[in-house]
């Protein structure tokens, strides 16, 4: 999951290598925490969150394949 994430978000932002991903597995919820620089949170979420729900939607989908629930949140860092 945490590749399939990466891949995605690495392709959508200025600078991909600043690209921050942690999961967190659960028993049966999986928790995908994701952090970028500042200036492509934008770029994530998108016009009304379009982009990131877009995501969110692939990710359940690759999931539920898999049997598990996932939940992908954006972590915004304070410098």
């Amino acid at each position: 999951m945490k590749e399939f994430v990466e891949y995605i978000v690495k392709n959508l932002v200025d600078n991909p290598d600043k690209v921050r991903i942690n999961e967190i597995g659960g028993t049966h919820t999986l928790i995908i925490e994701l952090a970028v620089e500042k200036s492509d949170i934008g770029k994530i979420i998108g016009k009304k969150g379009k982009t990131i729900n877009a995501i969110r939607t692939l990710l359940m989908s690759v999931a539920s394949r898999n049997g598990i629930r996932v939940n992908l949140e954006i972590i915004e860092e304070n410098k």
